[in-house]
């Protein structure tokens, strides 16, 4: 019994050699791996290294119980194959979650990185957590079928609990595949103006859950991804950021057409010349649209060097037109009614 127990502890200790020797050996290679330009095999040398080490101790200790007569009969049981083979399984479990968590840690968010939003990010980071709590899950229903404990209790109410929490979370859902569907199909991204249902502003985050906008009253709005993705998109910055301005002109009845026309356009060229707000190209067009209750209704349209200047365009072409108007002798007409009455 007593050169049991000196064969156990030799055991153990030529075990605890044999782990010390391993970790040099790891930290060699460890060494080496970063002279490497490819991550890989710093991400094998870090799932394998600890698991590796403990392992080589866990086994000379279960070796020096097992084999040298050194447990008493009443703990025999400690003894069962299943106990190691569980203990097998939590090893496995934690080199391959190790392994998954490295690679989503390092090619997950170096792939991130190329886009500006955030979304992805979080999307890694949850990757992170699903991988890792999906082994180790996977890992207990493993030691429990071991120890032939019946899990079909315990995955039903997994099962019900995954769809409450499921159906609880399916706004969260809905919303982050939305912020998805943002990304890949790109409608807009961030500094873009754009009109959602009733508001127009410019993006100011792209997020997993919700986008965010600076309205033209200098207000943050949050619109929920999936309010997005089922809305109609205007993008005033896509293709590019030039912008139609329509600018509405009255003139009483009376006027000579072409004087309007002629004076709408030398107002645009005026503009034009004088100031940083309209392209040349497309050039300025006028028309006359209609016979309106209290005057003839004409349409200049211009084209904004960029969109966020419409009122400063329409201040330009608009004072310039009571200016010239008012120099011309064309009368702007005003709501008037005409009453005739016969006797």
């Amino acid at each position: 019994m007593e050169m049991g127990y000196v064969y156990a502890a030799v055991t153990v200790l030529f075990g605890v050699l044999l782990a010390i020797i391993a970790r040099l050996i790891v930290s060699w290679l460890r060494t080496k791996a970063d002279t490497t330009e490819t991550q890989w095999d710093d991400i094998i040398i870090a799932a394998i290294g600890k698991p590796l080490q403990f392992t080589i101790i866990a086994v000379s200790v279960y070796i020096a119980l097992k084999y040298f007569g050194i447990v008493p009969a009443q703990y025999q049981w400690l003894l069962d194959d299943r106990f190691i083979n569980s203990f097998y399984i939590l090893i496995g479990a934690w080199v391959i979650s190790s392994f998954l968590h490295d690679i989503i840690l390092i090619y997950g968010h170096a792939f991130a990185k190329r886009s500006e939003s955030d979304w992805d990010d979080r999307l890694v980071e949850l990757l992170e957590l699903v991988a890792k709590y999906v082994i180790w899950f996977a890992a207990v229903i493993l030691i429990l079928a071991t120890f032939k404990v019946d899990i079909t209790p315990f995955l039903a109410g997994a099962g019900i609990a995954g769809l409450a929490i499921a159906l609880a979370a399916q706004d969260i859902i809905s919303n982050f595949f939305g912020g998805a569907i943002i990304t890949v199909d790109k409608p807009f991204k961030i500094n873009d103006r754009i009109k959602v249902d009733t508001y127009v502003g410019d993006v100011v985050s792209i997020g997993p859950r919700s986008t965010r906008i600076r309205t033209l009253d200098s207000q943050i709005v949050t619109i929920p991804n999936n309010k997005i993705t089922t809305n109609i998109i205007v993008n005033y910055a896509m293709p590019d950021q030039k912008l139609r301005i329509t600018i509405p002109v009255s003139v009483a009845y009376g006027s000579d057409i072409n004087k309007v026309k002629a004076i709408l356009l030398d107002i645009a060229q005026n503009v034009i010349g004088t100031t940083q707000y309209l392209l040349a190209d497309p050039a300025p067009k006028v028309f006359f649209l209609e016979f309106g209750d209290s005057g003839m209704k004409f349409v200049l349209y211009v084209w904004a060097k960029a969109y966020n200047l419409p009122d400063e365009v329409k201040d330009a072409v608009n004072s310039r037109i009571a200016e010239r108007f008012s120099a011309e002798g064309i009368q702007i007409p005003f709501p008037q009614l005409e009453v005739s009455i016969k006797k």
